[in-house]
């Protein structure tokens, strides 16, 4: 992915908001699925990486009452292309919460790499992806460690287009969120008692300096959410969602090109049939 001059924005989207019954039901779904995740595995707790943004503060406070605060973990795990606010904000979650967390600074792990091969270091896509995946590492650390399983943060429109990066966030146990939109998650969010300029926050993965989920995405996330709901899931036509929706049809086939082409982050990897 590369990133976008200008960000599409559909003048019409869905509204796809949850009722406050629909919040409650979700909220004692997922608290419940991840107590139910610890108890199977006979874990001791889990394991939760802290960016800042919405996704992780959300599923922070599902923990926490699902499992107590006791029983979470708390890694912040700045670099250098970090936003300072944000890695604070992350902090300040976990003290909100009253939950153990260590600060793990990830870009002497990153240089280490670069040292390695360092004709990687021109690419940025590639040195972003190895600070993913050193959060990954590092929270699989701290969970074998601690004996916990890894929370994935990750919602049903980055699983869709595939905006994760491939054994880096999407390395988790499980995905409590993962059925949520991202537009659903932010209420959730609000639900919950996430400080809202934590859950209003612009996403970004953190992978470069100004980096912003939107910009590589080359679309505003209410926009892909109607897209995601209307055609990808909901078998509209192409341009009957470009109408609804209010976007250019080339909007409409791009979201459902991201949706194709990720096709093999969402499944195992494949193998050759037997003989």
């Amino acid at each position: 992915m590369t990133e976008s001059d200008s960000i599409a924005q559909g003048d019409s989207p869905l509204d796809l908001r949850l009722s406050d019954d629909e919040l409650l039901a979700q909220r004692e779904h997922v608290t419940d699925f991840i107590a139910e995740q610890i108890d199977e595995a006979g874990v001791d707790g889990a394991v939760l990486g802290l960016s800042g943004g919405v996704d992780s503060a959300a599923v922070a406070y599902l923990a926490v009452e699902a499992l107590g605060a006791e029983n979470l973990h708390g890694l912040v795990m700045p670099s250098e292309v970090n936003d300072p606010e944000t890695m604070s904000d992350a902090e300040r979650v976990a003290e909100d919460l009253g939950i153990e967390y260590d600060v793990i600074e990830i870009e002497p792990i990153v240089e280490t790499f670069l040292e390695a091969y360092p004709e990687a270091e021109a690419d940025r896509m590639a040195v972003g992806n190895v600070r993913v995946r050193a959060r990954a590492v590092l929270n699989y650390l701290v969970a074998n460690t601690e004996d916990g399983l890894v929370l994935g943060t990750g919602n049903r429109t980055e699983s869709l287009t595939g905006y994760f990066t491939k054994y880096g966030d999407g390395a988790v146990d499980c995905h409590p969120i993962a059925n949520l939109y991202k537009q659903q998650v932010r209420q959730l969010a609000r639900h919950l008692g996430v400080p809202a300029d934590i859950a209003s926050r612009t996403p970004t993965a953190g992978m470069w300096v100004d980096q912003t989920d939107e910009g590589e995405l080359g679309v505003e996330y209410d926009t892909i959410d109607s897209i995601l709901a209307l055609q990808v899931e909901g078998g509209v036509s192409t341009s009957a969602t470009a109408k609804i929706v209010g976007v250019e049809q080339s909007v409409v086939e791009h979201v459902q090109e991201l949706y194709e082409q990720s096709a093999h982050k969402r499944a195992m990897p494949p193998t050759p049939t037997p003989l």
